[in-house]
């Protein structure tokens, strides 16, 4: 195993991130032969995977996506969000490019976990948006933490990323880790009669960019 440290500054103060390299595999799926990393981070023992296609440590821009782990949408086929989708999306166009990046971060429902987002679940039932519903269990509305990207992409000599995204702030969060982002990617899929007022909260409380724009944008949004 090889250990991995990165410092970078963040908020204005020096975010440090150890990751264990572990191991590299072939991942055949249906889409094309991945080539999956995977790498455990020390501070918390959660273990993330990069998926990668081609040559990507050529210095160009690399197509990818940084994508929270979504057991609901990922796994069990769940209609109440656009992950699955998303993630499905993801893999099909880094397939067609020919090479890219999938990075598959284990911050299940936003950073909350898988038991706090079944009750925040229980709250949107109960008629809470999916930012309401984090803010009662005394939680923000994303807790998710991009630190770990770092050192993964350098790990693959990645150095920009054109990114599958329609999240502005997950662009910036990405860049003030010292992560170039080159173009945003809209990735607009998923979207069905469940999803609605969530796919709507995103674009109205999280900034998220739903269809109105372009196809894609150059540089940080």
């Amino acid at each position: 195993m090889r250990i991995l440290r990165i410092s970078s500054l963040h908020t204005d103060q020096e975010h440090t991130v150890p990751v264990v390299f572990v191991a590299a595999s072939k991942l055949p799926t249906p889409f094309a032969e991945f080539a999956m990393h995977g790498f455990i981070e020390s501070a918390t023992g959660r273990e993330h995977v990069v998926l990668s296609l081609g040559d990507v440590a050529d210095g160009a821009p690399v197509l990818g996506r940084v994508h929270s782990e979504c057991l609901t949408g990922d796994a069990l086929f769940s209609q109440r969000c656009d992950c699955g989708s998303q993630l499905e999306a993801a893999l099909r166009a880094i397939a067609t490019e020919g090479r890219g990046v999938l990075l598959y971060l284990r911050q299940e429902g936003r950073g909350i976990g898988l038991m706090n987002k079944i009750r925040a679940y229980e709250l949107q039932d109960g008629g809470a948006d999916t930012v309401e519903a984090n803010e009662r269990l005394g939680f923000a509305a994303d807790q998710r933490d991009y630190a770990i990207c770092l050192p993964m992409l350098q790990h693959l000599g990645v150095q920009s990323l054109r990114l599958m995204t329609n999240n502005p702030r997950k662009v910036k969060a990405l860049t003030d880790m010292g992560i170039t982002v080159a173009e945003r990617v809209p990735l607009h899929t998923g979207q069905n009669p469940h999803n609605r007022l969530y796919l709507a909260t995103k674009a109205g409380k999280l900034g998220h960019m739903m269809g109105n724009e372009h196809q894609s944008e150059v540089g940080p949004a």
